[in-house]
């Protein structure tokens, strides 16, 4: 039975393993992406059952580019389909939908859709699904730094006023609490890019199930693992 008391408010997920899901079953890749949607919709559905305020999917980063046109082309379109067929689910089931990344060079059909969503969604107050997209981690910091350095430009912000809380609000992710828990499908064992300054203190859980295969009782199994562990934030010993 899990702690309802101790409930991570915010996971992040890598969906990794769509690729040799596929080529173990002599599948194309593609079809490893397609199935991996398939599970996006599952896993939203039970992290609201249980309670979980945020969830963040890294959908697709920075270095996604370099990936054959087709299977990008495969992965753009896909994306743009399963928003077009969930939106109303989503608002209808009062959940609040929102994206993280830059949005060049995602195509122009894509943005259109992603501001649909976040629209029609934006006065839910259940859980928050954060799609990472052509995101990279480095990047952000990147363009918080120059974010900031530009308000010190406009004296709207003083540079010896910076500190982590402030910074923070400079990040894509402005608003969102840091996450708790990270998930990474495939038994991969790497960041990847992804939330490293969000990441500084969450739990990794790292399972071998490919991202196709990472089911309901796969992301319960994870809060119970969560469950375990003694956070300690930096401390020697928690509190």
């Amino acid at each position: 039975m899990l702690d309802k008391n101790n409930i991570p408010k915010h996971i992040a997920i890598i969906m990794d393993g769509n690729g040799r899901w596929a080529r173990e079953r002599g599948r194309p890749r593609t079809d490893g992406h397609q199935e991996g949607i398939k599970r996006v919709k599952e896993i939203v559905k039970a992290a609201a059952e249980l309670g979980i305020k945020v969830i963040t999917l890294f959908a697709f980063s920075t270095e996604n580019w370099s990936r054959s046109k087709g299977e990008v082309s495969m992965l753009m379109r896909s994306l743009y389909h399963y928003l077009n067929r969930e939106i109303n689910e989503l608002r209808t089931n009062n959940i609040k939908f929102t994206v993280i990344g830059r949005d060049e060079p995602v195509p122009k059909y894509v943005r259109v859709k992603l501001k649909e969503a976040k629209d029609k969604t934006r006065d839910n107050t259940g859980l928050v699904v954060c799609l990472a997209l052509n995101y990279g981690s480095r990047q952000e910091i990147i363009d918080a730094a120059k974010k900031f350095s530009n308000a010190v430009l406009r004296q709207e912000a003083k540079a010896d006023d910076l500190d982590i809380d402030t910074f923070s609000d400079y990040l894509y992710t402005r608003g969102l609490p840091d996450p708790d828990l990270l998930i990474r499908t495939s038994g991969e064992m790497r960041i990847s890019n992804f939330l490293l300054w969000q990441l500084s203190y969450a739990e990794l859980y790292f399972p071998k199930k490919y991202w196709p295969d990472f089911r309901r009782e796969d992301l319960i199994e994870a809060v119970k693992e969560y469950q375990k562990r003694e956070r300690k934030f930096g401390r020697e010993y928690a509190d």
